[in-house]
């Protein structure tokens, strides 16, 4: 499978997970399950370790929980199981073993075994490598995308699947799920928290 193949397969990553009314019935389903019984339904043993390294790298636990502790690497693994096809699963793992082979040819090891400070500099290269969405305006996308690459993807669906966790939505962000009278003429400092609803 080409590299141009590859990016496109991966688009999946970021598209399903906005496609799928489903996928937040999959995330609801992964807080359930207990780390320690886990067990990847697509996921290799070093696929599942990339996963979660990168995912505790771009959102570690701090005074808020990190993307592990709402178990957003078992979502991606159901996610990727339950609603790729044969080819995009073939992308995926072709996308996943170029990352790794890149950080050992580039930092001497995959990325999971790497310390704290090379994840970071792996992380800061692949910000400046990787395409960037482009912009849009009242929701409609404005000029020409350049490509995707895996990282940024990855990260999207990371950070989707983060704010959507139950956790998250409720106990992080502000939210009221009835919420009173609508007052459209406040000052900023008065709003505080983002809201999830």
């Amino acid at each position: 499978m080409d590299r141009r193949k590859a990016l496109k397969t991966t688009g999946l990553l970021a598209s399903a997970s906005l496609a799928l009314p489903s996928a937040l019935s999959l995330l609801q389903a992964c807080q359930s399950e207990k780390r320690l019984d886990w067990t990847p339904l697509f996921f290799t043993p070093a696929e599942a370790a990339l996963v979660a390294s990168l995912a505790d790298t771009i959102l570690p636990r701090t005074d808020t929980p990190g993307a592990l502790d709402v178990k957003v690497d078992i979502f991606i693994d159901r996610l990727i199981a339950k609603s790729f096809d044969p080819e995009g699963k073939e992308g995926m793992r072709y996308a996943f073993a170029g990352f790794d082979a890149h950080c050992k040819e580039a930092f001497g090891a995959v990325f999971a075994e790497l310390s704290q400070d090379r994840r970071h500099e792996v992380l800061k290269q692949a910000e400046q490598e990787d395409g960037k969405f482009r912009i849009s305006v009242w929701g409609t996308p404005v000029g020409e995308e350049a490509p995707i690459g895996f990282y940024r993807q990855f990260k999207s669906t990371l950070i989707w699947a983060y704010f959507s966790s139950e956790e998250i939505g409720e106990n992080v962000l502000s939210y009221d799920p009835i919420p009173g009278a609508y007052n459209g003429c406040i000052p900023v400092s008065e709003v505080g928290n983002r809201w999830s609803l």
